[in-house]
């Protein structure tokens, strides 16, 4: 089910967008912050992605003007991604769609009682394998 149903959200974030999953995944972690920029290891955390595999991946959405690389004003090793303008409007412009497709493929296929099963089955999961609970070794 996983499987199949993210790779049909993919399709659609494509086909509406020309967006990549992980090119959703930057835009919006940037754009939930007011600054819209992250320090570069600390959006890697929080995508659960390496550093590296950010750098490549941003990299490519910085030809296409949707994101900004610079240095770090604290720490000269350091990089900052921001949301430029262009990735701002592209990532607005997707978000209905996006979102329009989840609802199409997942949540309205599910009753309001399955929708809160969902949730607290969700939330156990994410409380378990979060580093911050449970045991506190990292996953």
């Amino acid at each position: 089910m996983h499987a199949l149903l993210a790779l049909q959200i993919a399709r659609d974030l494509g086909h509406d967008s020309s967006l990549s999953e992980a090119d959703y995944d930057v835009l919006t972690a940037l754009s939930e912050v007011p600054s819209r920029s992250w320090r570069a290891s600390e959006l890697a955390a929080r995508l659960l992605w390496s550093t590296s595999r950010l750098a490549h991946h941003v990299g490519r959405m910085e030809r296409r003007g949707l994101v900004r690389r610079s240095g770090s004003p604290d720490d000269r090793r350091g990089a900052v991604v921001a949301l430029t303008d262009e990735g701002c409007s592209t990532l607005r412009r997707a978000v209905p769609a996006h979102v329009a497709s989840v609802r199409r493929h997942f949540v309205e296929l599910m009753t309001d009682e399955e929708l809160r099963v969902l949730g607290d089955v969700a939330t156990r999961v994410v409380d378990h394998l979060s580093p911050s609970t449970g045991d506190g070794a990292p996953r």
